[in-house]
């Protein structure tokens, strides 16, 4: 088992990384709002843990938290008025956050401008990672059948229903962007202390995009569905390395994009819903099984699992 981490131990810190920064986008997919701000989260996050162990000398467990609450104090007065918009209007005002946030990032001289950070002291174990995966998946499981998870959901579904329903819609709207802002900047942190040197560029659109990949790729109707397209994304270069591909043709590294692309067209084309649909599927009545009214239709859903 030794031997197996020492070999593949960046994959199974990535994926589990990866699988944090899915779920930090769930929590604002979950109540209709596709914001592209996390990977800015993810940067004010690592900044600020990265220059807390390298100028302050702080522990470990501190400086993760403070990066969470950076992130999240910036989310906060940021939330109120961008979340006023929707759809493709929000996606592209959260990316100019994001690349503003990347400007002056770079444009500072206490984060060491283009070339970023160097040196910083490796921290991170896997068990962090994957610790911190695992209390969120709670969390997660938690929020489905709260309060605020009914809240959440009824605002994606239909936020003009749920204000006329006594649900404060602007208070959940932002409590939920400043939670995946707290989460962003948690992966953030772990991510400075497990590459040891982190850029403004790492940070920008690409990750941003590549996010938001791994929750359409897994699906957003249920939150183990940004960890299913973490894994899956995430393990893609590694298996591009595999002899059996090089025998057909393809390169490590080379068509990666090309393959990563595939990939999600192919789930948008035939798993419209995500990964997590092949669940759904698996786990659902079969339809001359399910209770039928007097009028002989079915009064069973298509599916026993639910989203939030």
């Amino acid at each position: 088992m030794r031997d197996f981490y020492d070999s593949y131990s960046t994959v199974i810190n990535f994926i589990g990384l990866n699988a944090i920064l899915g779920l930090s986008l769930y929590i604002t997919l979950a109540c209709g709002l596709l914001s592209l701000a996390n990977a800015a989260f993810m940067g004010i996050g690592a900044y600020t843990a990265a220059l807390l162990t390298l100028k302050q000398d702080w522990p470990f467990p501190l400086v993760l938290l403070a990066g969470a609450l950076m992130a999240t104090l910036v989310a906060a007065p940021l939330g109120i008025p961008i979340l006023r918009l929707r759809g493709v209007f929000l996606a592209i005002s959260t990316i100019g956050f994001g690349e503003v946030t990347r400007i002056v990032i770079t444009n500072l001289s206490v984060t060491g401008g283009a070339l970023g950070l160097p040196s910083i002291p490796r921290k991170t174990e896997w068990w962090h990672i994957y610790g911190l995966l695992v209390l969120l998946l709670f969390f997660f499981w938690r929020l489905r059948g709260s309060r605020m998870g009914y809240a959440l959901e009824a605002i994606r579904e239909d936020e003009a229903a749920a204000r006329t329903m006594g649900i404060n819609t602007t208070y959940y709207k932002v409590l939920a962007f400043m939670i995946g802002a707290f989460i962003a900047g948690l992966a953030g942190a772990l991510d400075a202390h497990l590459v040891r040197a982190i850029s403004p560029n790492q940070y920008g659109f690409t990750r941003a995009v590549e996010i938001l990949t791994y929750a359409v790729v897994g699906g957003i109707t249920s939150f183990l569905g940004p960890v299913l397209g973490a894994v899956l994304i995430t393990s893609i270069p590694e298996l591009l390395r595999s002899d059996a591909l090089r025998d057909l043709g393809i390169k490590p590294g080379a068509d990666r994009v090309i393959i990563n692309g595939v990939i999600l067209l192919v789930v948008i084309l035939f798993l419209p819903r995500g990964l997590i649909s092949i669940f759904d599927r698996r786990w659902s009545l079969p339809r001359w099984r399910r209770p039928r009214g007097p009028d002989g239709e079915s009064l069973a859903g298509e599916s026993l699992s639910s989203g939030v």
